[in-house]
């Protein structure tokens, strides 16, 4: 939006940014929550209500940050529909993880991929979620802290920690 403040566009020029926001984030707001949830349907659902939230709250957004606003909104209602106790906890999901493929032998590569991700799901929701930002969607430790309200220090040592609990559940699967 030329002036960088969306809350200054006209209805119908809001209309249209709303609506860009969608076709260039929908799929990331629905990736983000799939691999939160587990569940497409619920991700569908927190993908619409994400842009239902922007579309009736008229939300003033930085220019540049849409992305990033749009992303925070999707991991808080995930977050509610964490904590309703409706989420299982074993998280069999996408695959769109990356790991370094073995070509050789595909389904060990893909049980591999299976054990990161429900290893990933057992983190504390807020590692669960720097991860997810960090490596799932490539922002930076900065731009994760702007996201959830914490510092650069904080999210540094989450992923540091992060890692440090997957490789122990990860060779404890080994045995």
């Amino acid at each position: 939006m030329g002036e960088g403040m969306v809350s200054e566009a006209s209805l119908e020029d809001y209309n249209s940014f709303a609506e860009t926001l969608y076709i260039r984030y929908s799929k990331d707001v629905l990736r983000v929550s799939y691999f939160y949830l587990g569940d497409l349907g619920r991700a569908e659902d927190v993908m619409q209500e994400t842009f239902l939230r922007l579309i009736l709250n008229k939300p003033t957004l930085e220019e540049g940050k849409e992305k990033a606003w749009l992303l925070k909104v999707a991991l808080n209602l995930c977050r509610d529909i964490w904590r309703s106790g409706w989420v299982k906890r074993v998280f069999i999901g996408t695959e769109k993880l990356e790991m370094h493929p073995d070509e050789d032998n595909p389904i060990e590569d893909r049980l591999e991929k299976q054990a990161l991700l429900q290893a990933v799901h057992s983190l504390s929701p807020d590692m669960r979620e720097t991860f997810l930002l960090y490596y799932y969607q490539n922002y930076t430790i900065d731009e994760i802290a702007s996201m959830l309200n914490s510092t650069s220090g904080t999210i540094a040592s989450r992923l540091s920690r992060g890692r440090k609990q997957l490789k122990k559940l990860l060779e404890k699967g080994d045995d």
